[in-house]
């Protein structure tokens, strides 16, 4: 496999369209007077937020407010944790259309189908105009990670924090493997998803193989193996059981083939995608592993999407298996990621479990500490003018470990400047 050069940028006479916001809050602050959601489920009454150096210090009905802390009122209000979608293309695509704005978007015919060692993050923007608007969404953090090929690289956990704050953006730089099976591998491969599998297969076992004997390779004393030397070490967390492997799978027959690999290897697997993964939820359920996908792919657009279902998320949380929701590597609707969880509660799945799937799911999937307001906790926090499920409702106030953000984008600049027209 020859070395492929990764190109990542953004169009700069798009991003000049952002004006500068002002710089987020440091000082210690308190939501006062609210409708606390401190984990799905759990709700308190005219609750105090007391946030101090990027971290819940109290939550509660009774916390006194500490001197010189600055107040947000959230009476009528409700706050929640930040939203996660847990897959997303942000940072990675500007334009569809404008190849040297996309990045990590692999063809699926070709020689070249390993990229286990691309690294999204090395191509991710932290400052694309689509940050500001998924933001003013209530979303606070998102993975993004790569697509195409058999194996699509890894991707990385990125918190959107304003580029004017000086925060840190990146939070796992690679927390997941991402591989393609059925139909979204099957050119890749020659045609056929068993070969997808077969192939998949014996790459992860040479992976391994690699792992316990990475000095002998490096002295040529090995057979060849299926991938080069920098692939079969991204791997190697995998086939040790250090990072998830995230199988982008919708037939009920590959998903069926993603456990029966990841029970062969002990492999830790997240299924995304999954329109069909109702069909084997009770499968899903015993072997622990969750399903990331879209509430609104209900309709049988391929034959890997014959049985598909609107209460999907339903079943398959009925079951016992862990449903995060996501716009499922999008870019520009991951802002709409509150209203395809209040498309999925329309559908059956209860207020409480729509709530985990959008915070505290994704953050256990990928293990990561996020998406509880407790003591101890990292501030990410939304307040919200009313149930963050309504279309009505907006968010008032993004907080991103414990510094709030600007809600303006290249929108509402657009809103502010053409809102009155020159009279004629």
């Amino acid at each position: 496999m020859t070395a492929t050069r990764y190109r990542a940028g953004a169009l700069a006479l798009v991003l000049a369209a952002l004006a500068p916001a002002a710089l987020a809050h440091a000082e210690d602050l308190a939501i006062v007077n609210a409708r606390v959601y401190t984990e799905p489920g759990t709700v308190i009454e005219q609750a105090t937020i007391v946030v101090r150096d990027g971290r819940v210090r109290a939550v509660g009905p009774n916390v006194p407010v500490p001197a010189g802390a600055r107040s947000i009122d959230a009476t009528g209000k409700v706050v929640t944790a930040g939203f996660i979608d847990a897959s997303t293309r942000i940072g990675l695509v500007e334009v569809e259309l404008e190849q040297t704005t996309v990045d990590g978007s692999f063809p699926g015919a070709g020689a070249d189908v390993v990229h286990a060692a691309f690294h999204a993050i090395d191509g991710y923007n932290p400052r694309s105009v689509a940050i500001p608007v998924t933001r003013a969404g209530g979303v606070t953090s998102v993975v993004t990670a790569p697509q195409g090929g058999l194996v699509s690289g890894t991707g990385a956990w990125v918190q959107l924090v304003d580029e004017n704050t000086a925060a840190e953006p990146i939070l796992m730089p690679a927390m997941a493997m991402y591989v393609n099976l059925g139909e979204a591998a099957m050119s890749s491969v020659g045609g056929s998803r068993s070969m997808a599998v077969e192939r998949l297969r014996e790459l992860l076992a040479d992976a391994s193989e690699y792992a316990r004997r990475r000095a002998a390779y490096e002295r040529n004393q090995t057979r060849p193996f299926a991938a080069e030397r920098l692939d079969l070490a991204a791997l190697a967390p995998v086939v040790q059981g250090r990072m998830p492997l995230v199988v982008r799978a919708h037939r009920s027959s590959d998903i069926r083939a993603a456990l029966r690999l990841a029970r062969e290897l002990r492999l830790r697997l997240v299924i995304e995608g999954g329109t069909e993964a109702w069909m084997l939820a009770r499968e899903l359920a015993a072997a622990r592993v969750g399903v990331i996908l879209d509430p609104t792919d209900n309709l049988p657009s391929s034959f890997d999407r014959v049985h598909v279902r609107d209460d999907a998320a339903t079943l398959l949380a009925a079951a016992g298996v862990e449903v995060a929701v996501s716009s499922l590597g999008s870019v520009s609707n991951v802002r709409m990621l509150r209203q395809l969880a209040g498309i999925a509660a329309a559908n059956g799945l209860s207020p409480a479990a729509a709530l985990a799937a959008v915070t505290t799911v994704p953050a256990r999937l990928f293990g990561l500490d996020r998406g509880q307001i407790r003591a101890g906790a990292v501030a990410d926090l939304v307040v919200w003018s009313g149930d963050p499920f309504e279309l009505s409702t907006r968010a008032e106030h993004v907080i991103i470990a414990g510094k709030e953000q600007s809600t303006r984008s290249r929108q509402t600049l657009l809103f502010e400047r053409y809102r009155k027209l020159p009279s004629r």
